[in-house]
């Protein structure tokens, strides 16, 4: 059972790139300066306070 060697990237190819990108990119970002504070999220958009979300929430604390 030989074998053979595939032509492209391997997995491991793909890891060291992955491993070196991604400080990278987060390098990039920091530096661009343009990023803006997310807004809060509107009365719209909330979580609708009922008996149903208030067990759930009261449920969930630890």
């Amino acid at each position: 059972m030989s074998k053979s060697k595939e032509e492209g990237a391997t997995r491991r190819d793909f890891l060291k790139l992955a491993g070196t990108a991604a400080p990278a990119a987060v390098a990039a970002a920091s530096l661009s300066g343009t990023a803006e504070a997310a807004e809060l999220p509107t009365d719209e958009t909330r979580i609708q306070d009922t008996a149903h979300t208030r067990a759930y929430l009261d449920s969930a604390r630890f």
